[in-house]
């Protein structure tokens, strides 16, 4: 574990080839105001309220980035992940993303680390912490070989299971 933490939009900027990200948690950032505007049952446009995200994206993908994600979910969806899906298709895969979601029974044989995590161009892991109650703790940098082919597995593993966002229908 490095003692800094470098921002997510350093190490976006350094990736040459490919950011994959998994997602373990059901509910995420309960305070995010689109999150909640999503709740008062206004139509959310991702790219409208997430600006900042969607350049990211789309400037890292025209680079030559491949950017991926899984997002492991129990079912039925958790009222944060059905958002997420929600905003998913005119955010995310808009930019330019691949996502895949993953039912949590479709994962109990699969060995998983602890936290949410990015990997890197396959250097670089960036492990994600949350509270119990989805409120954002902090980061940890690892470039250990051996914690970045753990995670690189993990995430394979869980991208061969995982469905297409635009074949994946919530149960």
């Amino acid at each position: 574990m490095s003692p800094e933490v470098p921002s997510f939009n350093d190490l976006l900027a350094e990736c040459d080839e490919s950011a994959v990200h998994l997602e373990m948690r059901d509910g995420y950032t309960p305070g995010d105001p689109v999150y909640l505007d999503w709740r008062a049952g206004l139509r959310i446009d991702g790219p409208e309220r997430y600006p900042e995200w969607f350049a990211l994206v789309r400037t890292t993908i025209a680079r030559g980035v491949r950017i991926r994600r899984v997002r492991i979910v129990s079912e039925p969806l958790a009222d944060f992940i059905r958002f997420e899906y929600d905003v998913t298709g005119g955010l995310n895969v808009a930019a330019g993303e691949q996502v895949r979601w993953l039912p949590r029974r479709q994962a109990s044989d699969l060995a998983l680390p602890g936290n949410d995590f990015w990997v890197f161009d396959g250097r670089i892991v960036r492990f994600g912490h949350f509270a119990g109650d989805g409120h954002f703790v902090g980061h940890d940098v690892w470039e250990d070989p051996d914690v970045v082919k753990l995670c690189t597995s993990a995430f394979e593993a869980a991208w061969e299971r995982g469905v297409d966002h635009d074949d994946y229908r919530p149960a």
